[in-house]
């Protein structure tokens, strides 16, 4: 049994219009609000094994708060290939560097971590700026991890609601 953790980016800044959507940085309300995902993390021992991040300044500053607040001590591992990608681009990157981890919390985008969410467990639900899935998936191995495959949706946190 696997744990994919799906992570929305935290919310960003739309201060400077002239800046490229891959650059844009995290508003004063995600700087605030990924931290917290990162101790809920702590408190719930969901604390990943893995973390992969889109290449975006939104969703890699994320992840550092994330792995920073909860104890996460490893690199995190960083691709592009989440910016823009769907949901089996998605699953092919954890396929690819998922490793021997048993939890693995990837960090991306939306619409994709909605669809994400839903191509794995047929749930439909809203993924807010760093909302959080936990997804439990009956592999032994990411190489496992193929469209079609049916996870369980444990839990989704909102910070809004924490």
């Amino acid at each position: 049994m696997k744990s994919l953790l799906i992570l929305r980016h935290a919310k960003s800044s739309w201060a400077n219009s002239y800046m490229a959507d891959h650059e844009r940085p995290l508003n004063d309300r995600g700087k605030q609000d990924a931290p917290q995902i990162g101790q809920l993390l702590r408190q719930e021992d969901l604390v990943p094994d893995l973390i992969i991040s889109s290449t975006a300044e939104r969703a890699l500053s994320t992840a550092e708060a994330v792995a920073l607040t909860s104890g996460y001590e490893a690199g995190i591992q960083t691709t592009r290939q989440l910016y823009h990608g769907g949901p089996e681009k998605y699953l092919e990157v954890i396929r690819e560097q998922g490793g021997d981890a048993e939890r693995v919390l990837v960090v991306g985008h939306n619409p994709t971590v909605e669809e994400l969410v839903e191509l794995l467990t047929e749930a439909t639900e809203q993924m807010s700026t760093a909302a959080l899935a936990h997804v439990q998936i009956d592999i032994n191995s990411w190489q496992e991890l193929v469209e079609g495959i049916e996870g369980k949706l444990v839990q989704v946190w909102r910070p809004k609601e924490l």
